[in-house]
């Protein structure tokens, strides 16, 4: 039951959320429904930024004073597919088992929502000086797409924030830079034959090859001659070839053939430069070649998700906060994206990256969260709220 002043637990609250399949390819709009519901009954003014369809939203919502400047809780709702993983207990009914919580989405990253919800009450008891915003988004893990909308939306909703602090798992270790990100799909349109006739013919998928091997090539240099980071736990930037597919048959020369890439690199290297490199291969070298065959022949690159680096000095006050509200003073990077990228760079806001749970256990099957992480985080969120009934911006 819940207490009168409607504090529930942070599994609590996380029970709700993993119950809701906001699987990214569904509409997330029956998780807002329920948050807003909650936040409504505290008098908390909320705002939706939803996307062209309708279907998906973002949520802003403001505690404390609206005319101050104040600290971002940031997290998405949606969450990687179950299909084909092999789970031990339903992925969307929330299991407690040996200190853990297991579900789709607890550590990545409702987990963290759930100790926001969790510590509501405790922000609208507390007298805050300084608000603190709570920013829902959708979509983050096809390419960090929804949280766009609403970094744009917040100029017109509250002053520009102090700092953003987004709870993608860390282990509740501060982490202060991530990779940018670039993901294409190519699609190579070739010219089929009887494969007696091959040489009549534009083999796509050869030429997906070579754009395979020049993608290896790249991150070979990378590896060897690019930006350095030993704070990374991969140092580098990185060239990665996650698919490819073409072809239905050993006697016919395939006419089509799609392959899906990625950079990940460090801020110091040119995301964009390195697509363009891969380009300027294809529409110089590969392109003219496969038209003195078929002048029809193409090869046509689409976007599939890109978000920025993110690199907040060691030294940003943000940093210096976060530390002393986990209590560690140390700081990491890592490979892997988040939107804090998007907050730093698209808004301006110095970002840090902390919240419960581990990387490690994101996107796999029986995804679980340690109870003690959900406690840490608790933690961290209730040492925000003292600092900002106590700090006025």
């Amino acid at each position: 039951m819940t207490p009168d002043n409607g504090r529930r637990s942070a599994i609590d609250h996380l029970a709700d959320l993993v119950a809701f399949d906001t699987v990214s390819r569904n509409s997330n709009l029956a998780l807002i429904d329920h948050v807003e519901a909650y936040l409504h009954r505290f008098a908390i003014p909320t705002v939706r930024i939803p996307d062209a369809t309708g279907l998906k939203a973002s949520l802003l919502a403001v505690i404390g004073p609206r005319d101050r400047p104040g600290y971002i809780l940031s997290g998405h709702t949606d969450v990687v597919p179950v299909d084909g993983q092999d789970w031990t207990s339903d992925p969307f009914t929330l299991r407690r088992a040996d200190g853990r919580v297991y579900g789709r989405g607890a550590t990545d990253m409702k987990g963290f929502l759930a100790c926001c919800l969790a510590r509501v009450p405790d922000m609208v008891a507390a007298d805050l000086q300084t608000p603190l915003l709570l920013a829902f988004s959708y979509d983050e893990e096809v390419g960090c797409k929804g949280v766009t909308g609403l970094i744009d939306r917040l100029p017109s909703w509250a002053p520009a924030p102090i700092a953003c602090f987004v709870g993608e798992p860390t282990g509740m270790q501060v982490v202060v830079g991530h990779k940018g990100k670039r993901a294409m799909r190519v699609t190579v349109k070739g010219l089929s034959r009887h494969s007696s006739l091959a040489p009549l013919a534009v083999n796509a998928a050869e030429y997906a090859a070579q754009l395979l091997v020049r993608l290896k090539q790249i991150g070979l240099r990378l590896r060897a001659e690019g930006a350095q980071d030993p704070l990374y736990d991969i140092p580098y930037s990185t060239a990665h070839v996650g698919r490819i597919h073409g072809g239905g048959a050993l006697n016919i020369v395939p006419d089509r053939c799609e392959l899906d890439f990625e950079f990940r690199a460090l801020p110091e290297d040119d995301l964009d430069g390195l697509v363009g490199e891969v380009q300027a291969f294809a529409r110089e070298t590969l392109i003219p070649e496969m038209r003195d065959i078929a002048p029809e022949s193409d090869i046509v690159f689409e976007p599939l998700a890109a978000f920025p680096a993110l690199e907040t000095p060691d030294d940003d006050p943000a940093v210096t906060l976060a530390k002393r509200l986990v209590g560690r003073n140390d700081h990491a990077k890592v490979a892997y994206g988040t939107e804090g990228g998007q907050f730093s760079v698209r808004g301006g806001i110095p970002t840090v990256v902390v919240g419960p749970g581990a990387i490690a256990q994101a996107h796999t099957p029986d995804e679980f969260v340690e109870v003690s992480e959900l406690d840490r985080c608790e933690q961290f969120i209730g040492r925000l709220i003292e600092h900002a009934a106590t700090t006025s911006a």
